[in-house]
């Protein structure tokens, strides 16, 4: 896997995480994050949980 992917999908990481933990608190903001979480991933077409299995980070 290449670096920048690997930037891209860690990226893509931290902003679903944001999404979700700043939904209540600011739903546009909530709602910008997860769009550009979405356009790195899509890129690579990967999902979230993919991801994060092939950064080989959490609990995998």
């Amino acid at each position: 896997m290449s670096g920048e992917r690997d930037d891209d999908l860690l990226i893509a990481v931290a902003l679903t995480r944001f999404s979700v933990q700043f939904e209540e608190a600011d739903l546009e903001l909530s709602e910008y994050a997860w769009q550009l979480a979405a356009d790195r991933l899509i890129e690579y077409d990967v999902e979230p949980v993919t991801a994060i299995e092939e950064l080989q980070i959490g609990d995998h």
